[in-house]
């Protein structure tokens, strides 16, 4: 999970790669999404992968605009149907941009 406090008001360009290896060549599901202030879901930034993975490693991008207030949070969530991988910490990234 990844924290980014905004000091202004105005649009932000968020984005994510959320690089994960499942624990097999089994069937596996990952989902991510922004959340803002920790509750609600950002428009347009919701994604999933699923199916068969043989090459053992697979990334997600996310990425979405969002008008934000002063002391508004923006939080990076990623998480499997079942224990069947994880994330790549080292791997994975989050960044923002003011735009405008």
């Amino acid at each position: 999970m990844f924290l980014h406090q905004c000091i202004g008001q105005g649009g932000y360009l968020f984005g994510a790669t959320l690089h994960y290896k499942v624990n097999a060549s089994t069937s596996a599901r990952m989902s991510g999404r922004l959340v803002l202030n920790g509750a609600t879901e950002i428009k347009g930034s919701y994604g999933e992968v699923f199916g068969t993975h043989v090459s053992g490693a697979t990334a997600l991008w996310l990425q979405t605009m969002v008008e934000l207030a002063a002391g508004d949070t923006v939080e990076l969530q990623g998480y499997f149907r079942v224990a069947d991988g994880y994330l790549a910490a080292d791997h994975t990234s989050f960044w923002g941009a003011k735009v405008g």
